[in-house]
């Protein structure tokens, strides 16, 4: 988590552990009851909400069960992720102080367009150790990614495709989000620069599964490191997606054999099945396996 003081290695980066983050539902902080469902359902993360999902006459409600339900607890293992309200809201800075003061694991704020919003809330949050994730949803806000994911305040990059794609005025949906790769392989990017971690934005239509499937998938093969949901029946699909198969984990160990007994031959290069295997492929394939075995405690 992170600290009033950052200095030396602390400040270049937060801590980037591997944990599942496959699947990260949206939950209206409004809606006691989807707050005590929340306890029994399969995602890695909880995003409890106060901006989107909530009409302005139940701001101050949806704060008060968050917190309410974050000091209860019985969330097990799950990551508890409050999005706040805008700074620039009435709600905003209440929003942050109660989320800390609660226990969240980090507070999300939407549409973050620049490093200050950032300073702004960290300050707000006068030394809470509560880790800040923020929204690229926004064409500043993707243009600047880069410099929201070098700061040492960010934890993590989270797309909000749909306010994205009506910014730029393009289909989101359109062959398989053709107008918004750019965007999306951008934050990824920048977040692969900095060591941040990177979440895929929503899939809304709850009716089409072959087209929720196909998100999932490409969301992994851009990059990301899992995705953000608005519905329970969604999660199943997103930790199938990132959750890495069977099949990748045993390739994953082969290609970790082979080149450790290149290596006893005083090689620094092997080849498995016809293909050249490097130290680069050994450190992702470390990395790929200790993604299953989170997975699998989770």
């Amino acid at each position: 988590m992170l600290r009033r003081k950052l200095s030396g290695a602390s400040r270049r980066t937060l801590s980037t552990a591997i944990r599942p983050r496959r699947s990260a539902l949206y939950l209206p902080g409004s809606n006691a009851r989807a707050l005590e469902k929340a306890k029994s359902l399969p995602c890695d993360v909880l995003l409890l909400d106060c901006e989107d999902a909530v009409a302005p006459d139940n701001k101050e409600l949806a704060r008060e069960q968050i917190a309410g339900a974050l000091r209860a607890g019985g969330y097990g293992r799950r990551e508890l992720v409050v999005r706040t309200n805008s700074l620039d809201t009435p709600w905003g800075v209440a929003d942050l102080r109660a989320a800390a003061a609660a226990g969240a694991d980090a507070v999300l704020l939407p549409k973050v367009e620049d490093v200050s919003m950032v300073q702004r809330a960290f300050a707000a949050l006068e030394g809470a150790p509560t880790a800040i994730w923020v929204m690229v949803e926004t064409p500043l806000g993707v243009l600047r990614a880069e410099s929201l994911a070098a700061s040492p305040l960010v934890g993590c990059l989270v797309a909000g495709t749909n306010d994205l794609a009506a910014d730029l005025r393009c289909d989101g949906a359109w062959a398989e989000r053709a107008a918004l790769l750019p965007s999306l392989a951008q934050m990824v990017l920048a977040a692969r620069a900095h060591g941040k971690v990177a979440l895929d934005g929503v899939h809304i239509d709850l009716a089409d599964d072959a087209g929720l499937a196909a998100s999932c998938d490409q969301g992994r093969r851009l990059g990301f490191d899992g995705k953000s949901l608005i519905h329970p029946k969604t999660i199943a699909a997103a930790n199938a997606a990132f959750t890495p198969s069977a099949d990748e984990v045993a390739r994953a160990r082969a290609v970790i054999a082979a080149f450790d007994a290149a290596a006893a031959a005083g090689s620094a290069l092997a080849v498995l099945d016809g293909k050249l295997v490097e130290e680069l492929h050994v450190r992702a394939s470390r990395r790929l396996i200790a993604v299953a075995e989170a997975c699998a405690e989770s």
